[in-house]
């Protein structure tokens, strides 16, 4: 089992930024990839960005590429998400998942509690 848990949600103002966290435990070595993703009110859950575990490679939705940061310390099991030039339209529930580099959301196993992220005009 993996356990994930997200800090970093909150409040903020158009093309300002967030990080948010993705700590992991327990069968840590087991983790292919970590993934972010992100469900708005009345819409589907979608992918954000992954990256590899031990590869560093890295992929993003259109949506975000060129806004957003994936990054990741091994020595702490923790993911990031640099969330910058925010927009309207990015105001979800983030969630981080482990899983495959290339699954589908589908395919992730685990997925921690999620955290809130508002930006206002």
């Amino acid at each position: 089992q993996v356990q994930l848990v997200e800090s970093g949600g909150g409040l903020v103002q158009a093309g300002g930024s967030l990080r948010l966290s993705c700590a992991a435990s327990g069968r840590t070595f087991s983790i292919d990839a970590m993934g972010w993703f992100r469900q708005a009110p009345g819409e589907e859950r979608e992918f954000v960005a992954a990256i590899n575990w031990s590869a560093v490679s890295t992929r993003y939705a259109v949506s975000v590429k060129g806004r957003f940061t994936i990054s990741r310390d091994n020595d702490k099991n923790t993911v990031y998400l640099q969330m910058n030039s925010l927009r309207v339209e990015d105001t979800a529930v983030y969630y981080c998942a482990a899983g495959p580099y290339r699954g589908t959301i589908a395919d992730y196993d685990y997925w921690g509690q999620g955290t809130q992220v508002t930006v206002s005009s």
